[in-house]
């Protein structure tokens, strides 16, 4: 029997509220809508498209012990994961609260996560993660964790792969001193240039050169419906998005193209056909009102026909 690949994720788990205008936003005003509540967090949305995919996963995330923790407990479950996460009872659990347009563009988000950074850096240090980072193929983290959680993290998997996503510009920098050692970060184009220390009219060859110039060996930096874009050591290139049939709400796209491209790089293919993968995941998301869409075989098939092949970035 074949051993399936065994993936590690560490970072984000917490309940995701997003609210959603009805109408046209009014800044500083009382604006009809909805409200949901569910579960997600970076790192959990990428692993459970990591899974989906065909990988087995762990998850170690921080939560209190509150009812928020119950929902996030019994999501993990629900998916198929191994959860190695560590429980403070005396503690409220992490929260985001996103507030979207209409058209499910985001206006703002609130992140409510001090617990993260209050347990991430002593957690790192206890027998059980090493043993879990021991065990894994491969790491997969977010920049909920703080630098000093991060470093330690690399240091324990001793060069086995580790991916990470960004999170937010605010977050990104987290990552400055693990970057050389990272295999690949997931980014937006403002966490990116943030990162890269470009301003904001960059092309795309300055933010993959400045994004090198950090340390970086290899990112996938997206920009909504404009071309995602990706680099390693054979060069940059560019992927166009599909245009989604619908869009129910873009919360989520981000993740699970970051865990579908895992998946994919994780069975041996380059990052051009990876992030393909990925691309069709995330059109999916947006189609979906889920974070994480339901699809089968074959509507995944379908998604990834309709994504273009990489274009070199000149």
């Amino acid at each position: 029997m074949v051993k399936s690949i065994e993936i590690l994720a560490v970072g984000g788990a917490h309940i995701d509220r997003r609210g959603q205008v009805s109408g046209t936003y009014v800044p500083a005003a009382s604006n009809p809508g909805t409200m949901r509540e569910d579960v997600g967090g970076g790192v959990f949305n990428a692993l459970r498209s990591t899974v989906r995919r065909g990988v087995s996963g762990s998850l170690i995330s921080m939560r209190g012990g509150d009812a928020g923790a119950d929902a996030i407990s019994r999501a993990i479950a629900e998916a198929g994961i191994a959860d190695l996460s560590a429980v403070f009872l005396d503690r409220a659990t992490p929260s985001y609260t996103a507030l979207i347009d209409r058209e499910g563009e985001l206006i703002v988000g609130f992140a409510d996560m001090a617990l993260y950074d209050l347990a991430f850096p002593k957690q790192m240090r206890r027998s059980k993660v090493r043993e879990a980072i021991v065990a894994a193929d491969a790491i997969l983290c977010d920049a909920n964790l703080p630098s000093a959680a991060l470093e330690r993290l690399v240091s324990l998997a001793a060069g086995k792969p580790v991916y990470a996503i960004a999170i937010s510009p605010a977050k990104v920098v987290r990552l400055v001193p693990v970057l050389g050692a990272l295999a690949l970060v997931f980014m937006n184009r403002r966490e990116a240039i943030a990162l890269a220390g470009v301003n904001a009219s960059a092309d795309e060859r300055d933010v993959v050169d400045g994004l090198r110039c950090s340390g970086l060996a290899s990112g996938v930096v997206t920009a909504g419906s404009a071309p995602v874009l990706g680099f390693d050591e054979t060069g940059a290139f560019s992927i166009q998005p599909p245009a989604p049939r619908k869009v129910a709400d873009v919360t989520g796209a981000g993740d699970a193209l970051a865990g579908t491209t895992v998946a994919a790089l994780l069975r041996g293919l380059p990052l051009r056909q990876a992030l393909r993968e990925g691309v069709a995941a995330a059109t999916l998301a947006i189609e979906s009102p889920n974070a994480i869409p339901d699809f089968t075989a074959a509507s995944f098939a379908e998604a990834l026909a309709l994504v273009p092949d990489a274009q070199e970035v000149a």
